[in-house]
């Protein structure tokens, strides 16, 4: 991760959380709300709930813009680190699902 975790402004609600799965809606107000710094601990699906782009901000100072597309999903392994930030003009959301060690 890039220096030490730092909270960001966009508010993730847990929805489920068992022993197997969590599911969190993560919402984005608009343009530069964000999820702060963070490591993906397990691995995740993400199910966008909009048409538009999420900046992502990754270790090395790379920074991409990722297109997304309502219930398109998509899968990621554990690992992942970087800092999710709103692209659009306008409010965003989507479902994570992680799928947690029993």
């Amino acid at each position: 991760m890039c220096g030490e975790a730092k909270p960001g402004t966009a508010r993730g609600t847990v929805l489920i959380e068992n022993e197997r799965t969590r599911v969190t809606e993560w919402r984005f107000a608009a343009h530069g709300d964000n999820t702060g710094w963070h490591r993906h601990e397990h691995d995740y699906v993400v199910v966008p709930l909009f048409d538009g782009a999420l900046e992502l901000r990754e270790p090395g100072d790379t920074t991409r813009l990722a297109e997304l597309r309502n219930g398109v999903p998509y899968f990621r392994e554990r690992g992942v680190e970087h800092d999710v930030i709103n692209a659009n003009d306008f409010e965003c959301a989507f479902v994570e699902i992680e799928f947690l060690e029993p």
